[in-house]
């Protein structure tokens, strides 16, 4: 998985730079600079209102968890899926190590989360987040054919959206029953392993499946969690439309829905491609052409994304590091110093013979 990873993100170097080369350094350069500081940090803001959209969603559905650790928790987990070179899945196991911190903020109570516990409010996001991300592409597919009926785009999404639905109605199935299923694969291994071993996963599959009963048991939360993801993803078509409004592009709210709503769709069949190298500026090249936006604006528009994701990710991720350097200290200040490191050495224990008073 790690070499397939890292070839794909050579890959989608080669492309992105290809791209670059075809289209013009100059012309990409022109149009990102001509969007200026304003209009940068105009994307920049846009970005963290859907920032604290994405974390109402998530708290609709957990509500066990404070609202600030549940934002910063995904702030921290889209961070480190753009900025680092991990896929998304690298992104989620820090996200999922970020939910169980209780520093977030000097000042702002958190609370502890076990292991189980945050991976099971991580995966519930995601699955709501999907949820209200098929209900956004089948809006954006609508868009794009209102604009182009013949758009070549059109199937190939809706065959992806058909596919998708199928996996999240699986993911959700085995939320629901993945305990029992767990607790089988340990009866039928029970006598290929310790005694404890067995005891312990099936205590482990009761665990999970118990937190996952909690959330479920609630599909009124399940549903509001969807919808503000609906909302969070239409609010990143907004930024789309901001940006290109800044670039000089002339187009519609509704042509960047239809954008970015297909972008996002062809963006999540390349989940393994760290960062969506490649793929992304791809993508808004061939959308972007569909709505006569030159391509070396869409492909500068691809590069401030990337700049914006920079430079809201690379903060979070140095909060995270604190977060985990804080823990770290007061972990070890619980543990008495030991001898040598500045405590004061024990003094020795002498043992006197008894004076024997017949002795000269």
């Amino acid at each position: 998985m790690r070499k397939l990873t890292i070839l794909l993100a050579i890959l989608g170097l080669a492309l992105l730079t290809g791209c670059t080369a075809w289209f013009g350094a100059g012309s990409v350069m022109q149009a990102i600079v001509s969007i200026g500081f304003t209009g940068f940090m105009a994307t920049v803001v846009a970005q963290l209102a859907v920032d604290a959209i994405l974390g109402l969603a998530w708290h609709a559905a957990c509500r066990d968890i404070p609202l600030v650790q549940l934002t910063v928790s995904r702030m921290i987990r889209d961070a480190a899926a753009s900025c680092l070179p991990f896929s998304q899945l690298g992104g989620m196991v820090l996200g999922i190590r970020a939910t169980c911190s209780s520093d977030l903020f000097a000042g702002a109570k958190g609370r502890h989360v076990d292991g189980s516990e945050a991976a099971c409010a991580n995966l519930v996001d995601i699955t709501t987040e999907v949820m209200g991300q098929i209900l956004f592409i089948l809006t954006a597919v609508l868009c794009l054919v209102a604009h182009q009926q013949s758009s070549p785009f059109a199937r190939p999404v809706i065959i992806g959206l058909v596919l998708l639905s199928l996996g999240i109605g699986g993911f959700i199935y085995t939320q629901r029953r993945g305990g029992d299923l767990l607790k089988r694969v340990g009866r039928k291994l029970g006598h290929n392993m310790a005694a404890q071993w067995q005891d312990a996963m099936l205590s482990s599959a009761d665990s999970i499946q118990e937190r996952f009963d909690a959330i479920w048991s609630h599909p009124g939360r399940i549903i509001q969690g969807a919808l503000l993801h609906y909302v969070g993803w239409l609010g990143s078509a907004a930024t789309i439309w901001i940006a290109y409004y800044f670039l000089g592009a002339h187009l519609g709210f509704s042509g960047a829905v239809a954008i970015e709503g297909v972008a996002c769709g062809i963006m999540s069949v390349s989940f393994l491609v760290p960062a969506g190298l490649g793929v992304q500026e791809a993508a808004y090249i061939a959308l972007g052409s569909a709505f006569g936006i030159a391509p070396s604006v869409s492909l500068g528009l691809s590069l401030l994304r990337r700049g914006r994701e920079l430079v809201i990710g690379i903060p979070m991720l140095l909060l995270w590091q604190g977060m985990e350097m804080r823990a770290l200290r007061r972990k070890e200040g619980n543990i008495p110093p030991a001898e040598g490191n500045g405590a004061p050495a024990a003094s020795p224990v002498v043992l006197q013979k008894p004076h024997d008073p017949t002795r000269k």
